[in-house]
């Protein structure tokens, strides 16, 4: 089953880039397809194997940071062709 995936990481301090870049760089360099614009990133593909990703990365990201938050968006189909029609 493909997924869509929207995350936004949040880390709650004056560096918050640094953070960011690096969580960026890991999904990157999965075999899934990312795309990223300033607000979110999105990660598209097979269910399994990217919530596995996601598991390993966010805990990585959350045990370097004292305050960090992480929105998440799931939709059951990968959007990744998506074009507006309007």
């Amino acid at each position: 089953m493909n997924i869509s995936v929207e995350l936004t990481l949040t880390p709650l301090q004056n560096d918050f880039e640094t953070p960011i870049i690096n969580f960026i760089k890991k999904l990157r360099a999965s075999q899934y397809t990312v795309l990223e614009n300033p607000l979110s990133t999105q990660i598209y593909g097979d269910y399994d194997g990217i919530m596995k990703l996601l598991t390993s990365e966010v805990k990585t990201a959350f045990e370097k940071e004292n305050n960090i938050l992480l929105t998440m968006k799931i939709v059951k189909s990968d959007r990744s062709n998506y074009e507006p029609t309007f």
